[in-house]
C-alpha cells in the first residue's frame, strides 16, 4: 500500500550515512530516493512503500521506498 508523508530531507551519519525523512510523526529511512530528493534540509511530499522485508544498518526507522516525491518551498 502506498502511503504518502510530508517531512524535511535529513542526511542521518550511520555508518557510510543514509537518507531520512522526518516528519512530525515519525522518520522514515528512504530507499532508492533520486538524487534530487538527497539534500539536507529539503522540505519534501514523499509517495511510497513501506519496506517492512528489508533490514539496514542505520535501523532508525521504517524503511520508506521512494516512488515519486514533490519538493516544497
Amino acid at each position: 500500500m502506498t502511503i504518502t508523508v510530508e517531512g524535511v530531507v535529513e542526511k542521518k551519519g550511520f555508518g557510510t550515512g543514509t537518507w531520512a525523512l522526518v516528519s512530525a510523526e515519525q522518520t522514515y529511512e528512504l530507499k532508492d530516493a533520486p538524487p534530487e530528493l538527497q539534500q539536507s534540509g529539503k522540505k519534501a511530499i514523499v509517495q511510497g512503500i513501506i519496506r517492512e522485508d528489508v533490514m539496514t544498518l542505520a535501523m532508525i526507522g521504517p524503511v520508506l521506498q521512494v516512488e515519486s516525491f514533490q519538493a516544497l518551498s
